[in-house]
């Protein structure tokens, strides 16, 4: 009876010993995430999964489970990098996940006319890269594909449908200190900064998690996940360990 005791406590401290380093882990290193919308398409897609780096940007109560407020503003806290992509929690509720690209960073003025992106009163290039079809809302459609060059040499991939109406035109947002300005590559389908009431608004700097880093899964909404026999038609396996730019 002793011996089984004792295997019974032995497991409970394995157990508990295990849940302490994933929960380490998760606050200090990385933290999976995975794709519900279609707001970052071309860049991740609905059904990604992706690891965060939380030491990128320093640690806030947000870097935490639960978030509790045990202390404000940001631990070896460092801005982002024009272009990354970064999860945050949404200003509005500090609940919420969102990914988006930081685009605007403290001080920045940031535009949209035409469907054109302007920072600090530059255009920003986009060069036409041809056509992408996209079908997360279940409907197939056939968009513009361009490739985006930010201030300070990122290049990335954003999607367009149409350049007037909508988000496409802005006001000119004057970005405060201690905040960023993020948008989603699909552009015409995605709720961002540009959108201060009732979207994200400018997002607190102590509202970032982490930068996402690679995917680790990926799969397509062409079954469940319980239909094994599926798996070779839904995984998505070019996009495996795939580097998020």
């Amino acid at each position: 009876m002793a011996k089984r005791s004792s295997g019974l406590v032995e497991n409970l401290k394995t157990i508990f010993y295990a849940g302490l380093i994933a929960v380490g882990i998760r606050t200090v290193a990385f933290e999976p995430f995975n794709i519900p919308s279609g707001s970052m398409i071309p860049t991740l897609l609905v059904g990604d999964y992706l690891f965060v780096s939380k030491y990128s940007y320093g640690y806030s109560r947000f870097s935490l489970p639960m978030s509790p407020p045990l202390f404000t503003g940001r631990i070896l806290g460092r801005l982002p990098k024009r272009g990354d992509v970064a999860v945050f929690k949404l200003p509005r509720d500090d609940t919420t996940d969102y990914i988006k690209r930081i685009v605007g960073l403290p001080g920045d003025t940031v535009q949209m006319k035409s469907g054109l992106l302007y920072i600090n009163d530059k255009l920003v290039p986009r060069i036409p890269q041809g056509y992408y079809v996209t079908d997360d809302t279940g409907v197939r459609t056939q968009v513009k594909l361009y490739q985006e060059n930010l201030p300070g040499g990122k290049k990335h991939d954003i999607i367009k449908e149409y350049d007037q109406g909508g988000l496409n035109d802005t006001q000119k947002f004057v970005i405060p200190a201690g905040h960023v300005f993020a948008m989603g590559d699909n552009r015409d389908n995605s709720s961002d900064s540009r959108d201060p009431n009732g979207g994200v608004g400018f997002i607190p700097v102590e509202n970032l998690i982490g930068r996402a880093e690679f995917l680790f899964f990926s799969h397509s909404d062409e079954g469940s996940f319980w239909e094994v026999h599926k798996w070779p038609e839904m995984i998505r396996w070019n996009r495996l360990l795939m580097g998020v730019n």
